[in-house]
């Protein structure tokens, strides 16, 4: 089939300076969304979107983009008719403006009735001829390139322009022809170049996606990450297989160097053995962090004094490059090496002595002060869970020590793991040791988690600590603000609890940090106290319970998140299972998968239903006491209070075993009856004793379903 004339391709190419590794595969995974999103608001129908980049380059290819709008017609509400028209029927400024920006006069809007809300409003029909593409482009591109979200954006010659990085050109053709847009000072044409030193010529381009990444190719650009990803993962192999020697597996390097380079070349070195007596970590670091090389290691899995760095471009003579690389991986592992043995000529005791000369926070005391606190809470904790709470304690109190040596000092990536390191050298048992290094565990969203027991303890101390005393000085994360990682600290203290099923209480750990914060003047966020000085200070909440209650919230909202992102729980049964309680966090999970597959039943919806009118007749109250069957004037109540009576010690058995599936569906048996129930009783009957003891009757009920959820939470 021929293609269709009126469907043509655009091809968007913006050149720049360097942009940031970081930035940019951000950038392009913004514009995944933002170009469909815009093209829809536009009108304007499309197939594929394409979105690529370099270092010195974003590229948007868009296929079979439509020539034109279709024309709009679309109904449009406006005021309320009693605001439209004044008392003598004139129409107010309210009609007049919503007729002028719809471009209607006020005889051609009508009255009508709008679902979901109350009473008349104006209502019309605004109508807008479609546009060719060609006039709705420029301004679409242009908005587009500017709306990008940088991290950091510059300005340059023109003050009135803001991008990450000076533009230097601008591609736009539609249908192979230039599309005459500007942005930041630049006019488009359909003028490309490749490789900054390979091929640094213009590239006539003919306006199709696949002429444009051919042209690009032959030029030494690889635009697309993907396949430079690959092309990087090809070179990493030719060395290997050159040299014997196996790369590191290190997939989130790869990712960085994909967006640093277009054409990458592998160039291989080596560096001193003498330096192997420096612990590998450091030397990875060194490497890694700072020079972006990657590490090599022998077959059997030790670390190997070569190493391989991606260029951007080939080299008349690779010796070069590989030995300007070896000598600035020289230097920095020489200075790695002199900190170590320093560091070493000190016992680990002694620099965690020198904490109390560090501040921590200002309101919240040194780090000295903080690792007191930690301590305290990791002792009570791992007695409280059964581990061992005299290696917990000792890993506390050396947990940070490692922050005034000088390694960390140059390589804080390497803060826990110099401190396992200079542990072990200072004669702390393996134990101690590996907890120092786990406590920071994880270390971001999906990390690894701590292996032992005392390390997962104090993980919890250290970041409890943390997240109750930044609340405690009104230090809560405000937007995306986040500076001292609060979200990050509740979301690693979650993850913990759940990957070891301890079902010990938030609110009874943020009691305990609390307790550990004597003598810090506590002020949260909307807790002032108020009145000035000479004056009686007026009654106000508690701020230890202002505190607890939004540290708990905080939790609350972190773990409402992440459960609901597990694929085997539903949203809505997440929400009623939080709903019934969630400090003990491995129970709320259990809770919430239970409910989740409960919706697997084909009677789900009715079944839930039932339940939640339950709930819903109580409006949140439990009513005191048993009812009384003698006070039962239906059939229907009795059968009820029966059948509730016979699966009640079984439904007991299942909740105390935490088999909250099994409990379920012993209490699905009840569906019949509470559907009976509601057909024939009249709950809130006239005689107060009657209605009281139905009440009490349903509340005996529902206390039983809210120990798994809340049901009215479910979105049935």
């Amino acid at each position: 089939m021929p293609p269709d004339p009126s469907l043509a391709q655009l091809l968007v190419e913006v050149g720049t300076e360097e942009i940031p590794a970081g930035f940019l595969a951000r950038a392009l995974d913004e514009l995944r969304t933002m170009v469909p999103a815009a093209l829809a608001e536009a009108r304007l129908a499309h197939g594929a979107v394409e979105v690529w980049g370099t270092p010195r380059r974003i590229a948007v290819a868009v296929a079979e983009l439509a020539d034109r709008q279709p024309d709009l017609s679309e109904r449009v509400v406006g005021p309320p008719v009693a605001a439209a028209f004044d008392k003598s029927g004139a129409p107010t400024r309210a009609a007049l403006g919503f007729a002028e920006k719809n471009g209607l006069a006020v005889d051609q809007l009508e009255r009508a009735e709008v679902p979901g809300k109350k009473g008349e409003y104006l209502v019309g029909t605004r109508r807008e001829p479609g546009k060719p593409a060609r006039e709705v482009l420029p301004d679409l591109i242009a908005n587009l390139l500017a709306r990008i979200p940088w991290p950091k954006s510059m300005r340059w010659g023109r003050p009135d322009v803001a991008f990450v990085r000076p533009v230097h050109w601008l591609v736009a053709l539609y249908g192979g022809e230039v599309v005459p847009v500007s942005f930041a000072g630049v006019q488009a044409g359909r003028t490309s170049y490749g490789h900054r030193f390979l091929a640094p010529g213009p590239i006539e381009l003919d306006g199709s996606a696949a002429g444009y990444l051919d042209a690009l190719r032959e030029a030494f650009v690889i635009v697309e990450p993907d396949r430079r990803r690959t092309a990087i993962a090809a070179e990493l192999a030719r060395v290997e297989g050159e040299t014997g020697a196996r790369v590191r597996p290190d997939e989130a390097l790869i990712d960085e160097v994909t967006f640093l380079v277009e054409y990458p070349v592998a160039v291989c070195g080596s560096f001193s053995r003498e330096f192997l007596d420096t612990p590998e970590e450091v030397i990875v670091s060194a490497m890694r962090s700072h020079q972006r090389y990657f590490a090599m290691q022998r077959p059997d899995g030790a670390l190997d004094s070569r190493f391989v760095t991606i260029a951007g471009t080939i080299t008349a003579d690779p010796a070069v490059v590989q030995h300007g690389n070896e000598r600035v991986l020289a230097a920095r592992l020489a200075d790695a090496q002199f900190f170590f043995r320093e560091d070493r000529k000190v016992p680990l005791d002694r620099f965690a002595e020198r904490l109390s000369g560090v501040v921590f926070q200002k309101d919240l005391g040194t780090i000295g002060d903080k690792v007191a606190r930690v301590r305290a809470l990791a002792g009570w904790l791992a007695e409280a869970l059964g581990e061992d709470a005299a290696v917990a304690s000792r890993a506390a109190e050396l947990c940070k020590a490692d922050l005034v040596t000088s390694m960390v000092g140059e390589f804080p990536d390497l803060q826990g793991v110099m401190g396992r390191h200079y542990a072990r050298l200072s004669g702390e048992p393996d134990a101690v040791c590996l907890a120092i290094e786990e406590h920071y565990l994880p270390r971001g969203a999906g990390g690894a988690l701590p292996q032992s027991g005392p390390g997962a303890v104090v993980a919890i101390a250290d970041r409890l600590d943390t997240l109750v005393g930044c609340f405690g000085v009104g230090l809560a994360p405000s937007g995306s603000a986040d500076p001292y990682g609060l979200r990050r600290a509740a979301l690693g203290v979650l993850a913990i609890l759940l990957d070891r099923s301890w079902s010990v209480g938030l609110g009874e750990l943020v009691g305990r940090a609390l307790a550990q914060l004597e003598g810090v003047k506590l002020q949260p966020a909307g807790g002032k106290a108020r009145g000035g000085k000479g004056a009686a200070r007026a009654a106000g909440p508690d701020p230890r319970q202002q505190v607890a209650e939004q540290v708990l919230e905080f939790f609350r909202t972190r773990l409402r998140g992440m459960l609901a992102d597990q694929s085997d729980l539903a949203a809505d049964c997440v929400d009623a299972a939080l709903a019934a309680g969630f400090e003990d966090v491995p129970d709320a999970r259990a809770r919430a998968a239970a409910l989740s597959r409960l919706r697997a039943r084909a009677d789900f919806e009715p079944l839930a239903a039932a339940f939640k009118r339950v709930a819903n007749i109580l409006k949140g109250e439990s009513p005191a006491g048993a009812p009384d069957p003698a006070v039962f004037v239906e059939g229907e109540e009795r059968a009820l209070w029966g059948s509730f009576s016979e699966i009640q010690a079984r439904v007991a058995d299942r909740l105390e075993g935490g088999d909250y599936a099994g409990a379920l569906q012993i209490l699905a048996e009840l569906k019949a009856p509470v559907d009976r129930f509601f057909d024939k009783v009249l709950v809130m009957d006239k005689d107060e004793r009657v209605r009281q003891n139905r009440l009490a009757l349903l509340g005996r009920i529902n206390a039983t379903f809210t120990r798994i959820a809340d049901f009215r939470q479910l979105a049935v």
